[in-house]
């Protein structure tokens, strides 16, 4: 019998195993399952590296898991640590975790603060967060500001966390790609010592693993499992083309001097139709994401002769799985960013009249402008 029609659980967190979406709870390579089972210890990749490098590996989870997750939680005495996405704030959002946590407090997270300009002052990005934060429900008792990636803020992370827990466990939420698994190999590393086991458990009620961190003989930190965003562009993409849209270095603005009836295209991705110029946009982006000008009755017929060659990503290739593109419609009061989420944003003066493209499920939306 072929070993994949088999029901095998992980001993470390109870997932039945699966070999087919790495993505997904339970996931092992074939290699690793058939070594498992000559040997009687099955794990999953995530336990396996969990036990023998105490390395998080990313799991993804459907909103119906998660929500029964959040529900576990509220029904505790903890900390909630809340990790975000600054460069891509509003499709890191978790709907509703006001409603989710009950009384337990909630501290703000940012991460990828590296990817920011240097001229960016963290307490006004502190504040701007606070205050994104207000719009969508959420009181957080503190912000704190880190790069998971380069080890950036982390002890000064943990020592916050340390004086707002008081001696309960921690819950580490966020949706998937916000760096949320980085973040917490690199507090594990600071934080673990010899005589302190990672373990791993199911949340009552649900095949979600949880995984513990312990801070003392009483209390942990409980990484959770990232929740999926339909919505981001990550999803619209195939992994070749992610490196288009994921920073991995400071991004640099770019000007651009609009005139009336100019299309900015970023790639085939999106588009920004500026019907009435009221001075020079700025754009936001990853570096080696292609920003291409045009003229307003020319931008159709130039997306369908050049999408996929010189407006790349997606490549030619993945073009054809890509949703269309759909428009929204804005006017500006004041100096405004409009977003496209999980790609970047354009800063625009206030009286503009703007139309602004993006696939299909993807959100485009404003906000007043954070630089």
């Amino acid at each position: 019998m072929d070993n994949t029609d088999m029901d095998l659980i992980c001993i470390g967190c109870g997932s039945h195993l699966q070999t087919t979406d790495k993505d997904k709870a339970g996931y092992t390579p074939k290699s690793a399952l058939d070594k498992g089972i000559e040997s009687g210890e099955l794990y999953c990749q995530r336990c396996f590296r969990l036990r023998h490098y105490n390395e998080i590996v990313p799991v993804e989870l459907t909103d119906d898991d998660f929500r029964r997750l959040l529900s576990q939680i509220q029904d505790t005495d903890a900390l909630i640590v809340y990790v975000i996405d600054l460069f891509d704030f509003n499709g890191s959002l978790i709907p509703g975790l006001h409603r989710f946590v009950g009384d337990n407090p909630v501290m703000i997270v940012g991460n990828k603060e590296d990817i920011f300009p240097k001229s960016i002052k963290r307490s006004k990005m502190k504040e701007w967060v606070k205050q994104q934060a207000h719009a969508n429900g959420l009181r957080p008792i503190d912000v704190q500001l880190t790069s998971a990636k380069n080890n950036h803020q982390v002890e000064e992370l943990l020592h916050q966390i340390e004086r707002y827990r008081k001696g309960r466990d921690v819950y580490v939420v966020g949706v998937t790609n916000v760096g949320k698994s980085t973040l917490i190999n690199q507090m594990i590393k600071m934080q673990n010592g010899v005589d302190n086991v990672i373990t791993t458990s199911r949340f009552p009620g649900t095949t979600l693993d949880r995984i513990e961190i312990p801070f003392d003989e009483h209390s942990n930190l409980i990484d959770t499992p990232g929740i999926i965003h339909n919505d981001q562009m990550a999803h619209v993409l195939a992994a070749q083309d992610l490196k288009y849209i994921a920073p991995q270095k400071t991004i640099k603005p770019k000007v651009f001097q609009l005139n009336d009836n100019q299309t900015l295209f970023m790639g085939a991705l999106a588009r920004f139709d500026y019907t009435n110029s009221v001075g020079p946009v700025t754009t936001y982006f990853e570096n080696n994401l292609n920003i291409h000008r045009t003229k307003l009755s020319n931008a159709d017929d130039f997306y369908d002769r050049h999408a996929g060659e010189l407006l790349v990503p997606p490549t030619a290739e993945n073009f054809k799985d890509l949703p269309e593109l759909v428009s929204h419609s804005f006017r500006t009061e004041r100096k405004t960013d409009v977003v496209f989420e999980g790609l970047g944003w354009i800063t625009v003066h206030g009286g503009a009249s703007i139309t602004a493209w993006a696939p299909k499920g993807i959100s485009v939306i404003t906000r007043p402008a954070l630089i």
